[in-house]
């Protein structure tokens, strides 16, 4: 017996069929790549974090932790923040209009913000394929269900004879595409839940990581300035 025959018997059908067929295999296709792609991502990313985060601590100063994480966060995730805040406090004083009101944790806040959600939007790439294709693949799958049991009723309707051994087989093989429609969209909402508790553990670390950075450099230039600002005479 041929392995393949009830993929293959998805395409013998009409132009119809054979277009949702193809639909929901492109589907398929797409949300196990993106699956694979983005688990190798993210644990990678949560490896990154987490030991950028701790050589970020170990550093004596601001010049020497941004050296550490060039070595350590190779997703560049923890990295932008951190030269987003270095570059903040070295141009805070010579900072004019809005962008330079307010005081230095303000000022600090809308940076680390900033470079904080354009980190997390790399994270989240691909999870609106993974919903669309969770919540399309079965009426999908039932487009090609409702149309092959059409299809079917015409040609039996047009034999002229009708029994249950000749209803049963073309309505049967329709099915066949709410069943795929299934297989295409289970594995995909499987997978937009379990990425998202990776992303939702990754986006707590660094959040509370920018809330850290933000209240370590605002207290240090109320006392005087970071070791990375520039002296004036």
């Amino acid at each position: 017996m041929n392995p393949f025959s009830g993929l293959m018997g998805l395409f013998q059908g009409d132009a119809v069929h054979n277009a949702v067929a193809l639909v929901l295999l492109l589907m398929s296709v797409c949300s196990w790549v993106v699956i694979v792609w983005k688990t190798r991502l993210l644990r990678c990313a949560g490896v990154d974090v987490a030991r950028s985060l701790a050589a970020f601590w170990r550093a004596e100063n601001l010049e020497q932790a941004v050296h550490a994480l060039h070595a350590f966060d190779r997703s560049a995730l923890v990295l932008p923040l951190v030269q987003a805040a270095q570059a903040q406090v070295l141009q805070s004083r010579a900072a004019r209009g809005l962008g330079g009101a307010g005081d230095v944790a303000a000022q600090l806040t809308r940076v680390l913000r900033d470079a904080l959600h354009a980190s997390l939007r790399r994270l989240q790439s691909g999870q609106v394929l993974l919903a669309s294709v969770g919540a399309v693949a079965p009426f999908v799958g039932l487009l090609g269900t409702v149309w092959g049991i059409y299809h079917a009723l015409i040609t039996i309707a047009s034999a002229g004879q009708v029994s249950i051994d000749k209803i049963a087989g073309p309505v049967g093989e329709a099915l066949i595409m709410t069943a795929a429609g299934l297989a295409v969209a289970i594995p995909a909402v499987l997978g937009y839940n379990l990425l998202g508790r990776l992303i939702a553990r990754i986006e707590a670390d660094m959040d509370g990581f920018a809330r850290d950075v933000r209240e370590l450099l605002a207290s240090q230039q109320g006392q005087g300035g970071v070791n990375t600002a520039p002296s004036k005479e």
